[in-house]
């Protein structure tokens, strides 16, 4: 059984930006639930254990971003099989006094994927930006795709290691032009233009015919996004996947299909 919580948080550092407060009040207000407030908190990684303490105490639910994913992973009392593949948690609710842990990004990058490059993928060379919580969703995701292969690239070569040691079936590079070069898709999964117009990559190490999935997401787009389609490439942020893993994380706290529509239009601004 179910059980109701009694508020929703988003945890992050930097968590100012997420449009993840105004989806799921649209969400909730159509649920008939507009009396649960979802807030969005700033948390530093030195203040992480005392918030989950709090989460416990007040039965709340939520999501966690960038950088607590994997962190927020040791420290859930019971974890889906799906989140022990990814090792990172973004979705979490109480169960009585046991605090539960899943991955919704793994579906949501699915779902927003497949909407770039169509519902089969299959055959394509994809480079990965980045070794975090976001990417392993990716790999994970990635590994059911038919005969497609995937090589990452990331800051840290120390991560970059890990990364390939978890996941055996991904090709690492110390460099990222090596990543990109024959790639037909391309994959933001790092922090990288949230803040200013910077791009994860320069488009014209490139493929002409490579589309851009930017795991970031900004209610106008990202910079990359939009000059990658100025290129003529297909090029998609992160707004579809973060509600698609939005929409399974509120099934997962009240049981329920949210109303995918209201949500959409939250985050364009058109909602009542």
């Amino acid at each position: 059984m179910i059980q109701t919580p009694q508020g929703l948080i988003i945890i992050g550092d930097p968590v100012a930006h997420s449009l993840s407060p105004r989806m799921h009040a649209a969400a909730l207000k159509k649920a008939g639930l507009q009396h649960l407030d979802y807030t969005a908190r700033q948390v530093r990684a030195e203040e992480l254990d005392s918030i989950v303490a709090e989460i416990r105490e007040r039965k709340l639910a939520g999501n966690v971003t960038i950088p607590h994913k994997q962190n927020m992973y040791q420290l859930c009392d019971s974890i889906s099989e799906l989140a022990r593949r990814v090792r990172a948690i973004n979705t979490f609710w109480m169960q009585g006094d046991i605090l539960c842990g899943d991955n919704t990004d793994v579906a949501g990058f699915d779902f927003a994927a497949k909407r770039l490059v169509g519902e089969s993928p299959e055959g394509l060379k994809i480079a990965l930006i980045g070794a975090g919580g976001a990417a392993s969703a990716v790999a994970i995701a990635i590994q059911s795709w038919d005969d497609c292969s995937l090589t990452v690239w990331n800051r840290s070569e120390d991560r970059l290691r890990e990364f390939v040691e978890e996941f055996d079936y991904v090709n690492g590079v110390s460099l990222l032009e090596d990543a990109v070069k024959d790639a037909n898709l391309v994959i933001n999964a790092t922090p990288i233009g949230l803040k200013d117009n910077a791009h994860p990559v320069e488009l014209d190490l490139l493929p002409s015919d490579a589309a851009v999935l930017d795991l970031v997401y900004k209610p106008d787009e990202t910079a990359w996004v939009k000059d990658a389609r100025l290129s003529s490439r297909k090029a998609e942020d992160g707004i579809h996947m973060l509600i698609e893993q939005g929409a399974v994380a509120f099934r997962r706290w009240f049981g329920v299909e949210p109303d995918r529509g209201a949500m959409w239009d939250a985050l364009k601004g058109s909602a009542s």
